[in-house]
């Protein structure tokens, strides 16, 4: 699988949909949503890019890979009970009700599992492997392959080891501004967070669905003295899923920029803020 300049996947429209709406459920402790920011920073720059496309042609599947590759392009180095396994159709309700079955308690590797055998089941994986597959721990060797087993088919998961082991060198964590094992300079606070804000299935069988996840994304570092602030992307990311093991995995997934909403005017937020607000605010168990 592999990633191409002019993107992936099937119709970007019907996000709206109130039957594909995803249902958000808060975690344990957490009451409050994570402020949106003001993208920091202007447009990539264009050193090295040649480069940088012939690594995400190798990856294919990283969640914000390409965000990551962008932000580092700006220049400058920084010192219950499993749900049924009927289908069980959204009732009419209000958009923000959750709704559908009851999202997961089970977890592999700190990852949500368990999903219900059946469509909303298929989203509810899509839309948890979105978030394990777009976050910090993906930069670090040991954390990235727990992930990518947590998250893949048995026959998938071995070759993307090697590919994403490949891509995650040293030369391109140093251009992100990272130190050789994935962590931040000292001083700073490394943020990688995909937040899904919808989902649909464009095609669903028994053992085989295939779902677009749109979502909305930070990368960069926080902290006094950064050249790479944290910055918002926004992609959909298009994930095959096969049943294995009586559960939901990625058997493969391919990534395309957008679609992107007009900047609003919101206040950008210190570097402080941000680290704080990372470090404060959890993240969630995505569920129909």
């Amino acid at each position: 699988m592999s990633l191409g300049d002019d993107g992936y996947g099937g119709d970007q429209g019907g996000y709206g949909d109130d039957r594909h709406m995803t249902r958000t459920r808060l975690p344990e402790g957490e009451v409050d949503p994570y402020a949106p920011t003001r993208r920091g920073g202007g447009r990539s720059g264009r050193g090295g890019r040649p480069s940088n496309r012939n690594l995400v042609a190798v990856v294919g599947v990283v969640v914000l890979l390409i965000a990551a590759i962008a932000f580092a392009n700006r220049g400058g180095d920084s010192g219950g009970d499993a749900p049924s396994g009927t289908d069980a159709r959204r009732p009419g309700g209000s958009p923000t009700a959750p709704t559908g079955v009851k999202p997961v308690d089970g977890k592999t590797g700190g990852i949500a599992s368990g999903f219900a055998h059946s469509e909303q089941g298929a989203q509810s994986a899509a839309a948890n492997f979105a978030v394990a597959l777009g976050g910090d721990g993906m930069f670090r060797k040991d954390s990235r392959h727990a992930i990518v087993d947590a998250t893949h088919t048995p026959d998938a998961a071995p070759a993307l080891q090697g590919q994403l082991d490949t891509a995650y060198s040293d030369a391109f964590l140093k251009n992100v501004g990272l130190l050789p094992d994935g962590s931040a300079p000292k001083g700073l606070t490394f943020v990688s967070r995909t937040v899904p804000v919808g989902s649909k299935t464009t095609s669903y069988g028994t053992n085989d669905a295939t779902v677009e996840v749109w979502c909305t994304g930070l990368v960069g570092l926080a902290g006094e003295g950064s050249t790479k602030p944290v910055s918002q992307t926004w992609f959909t990311l298009t994930q095959k899923l096969h049943w294995t093991n009586d559960d939901w995995k990625v058997a493969s997934s391919t990534q395309k920029q957008g679609p992107a909403p007009v900047n609003g005017d919101d206040r950008a937020a210190s570097a402080t803020e941000i680290a704080n607000a990372v470090s404060g605010y959890g993240g969630f168990t995505y569920a129909r």
